[in-house]
């Protein structure tokens, strides 16, 4: 799948969950609910990473692991398109700038 893939894909998604929110709670999440909903995916992630690295009891822990980076990729995707960032093109610039900042730091 390509990026614009999993764009379309998560905008649809969240289509369907403005559709639900408004039937049943008067109206789409807002950027302020979309984050605090990623915040809470994330909370999710560290604690299956910690069940990963034996700290907490867990079943299922790479299956959970997998959906819950999933949903973290979703809701960054959601934001990123809420917010009219065109990620794509943003993550290639950062990528590139990290990346000579490394090779720099390496080279001392």
């Amino acid at each position: 799948m390509t990026y614009q893939e999993l764009l379309d894909t998560a905008v649809r998604v969240r289509g369907k969950y403005n559709q639900l929110n408004t039937r049943d709670h008067g109206g789409a999440w807002n950027g302020d609910k979309l984050m605090a909903g990623f915040v809470g995916d994330v909370g999710d992630l560290s604690k299956i990473i910690m069940a990963k690295s034996g700290y907490r009891a867990m079943d299922d822990i790479d299956e959970k692991l997998k959906h819950e980076l999933s949903d973290c990729l979703w809701s960054i995707l959601v934001l990123a398109s809420y917010y009219n960032i065109d990620l794509e093109s943003q993550f290639v610039k950062s990528m590139n700038s990290l990346e000579a900042r490394v090779e720099t730091e390496l080279v001392k």
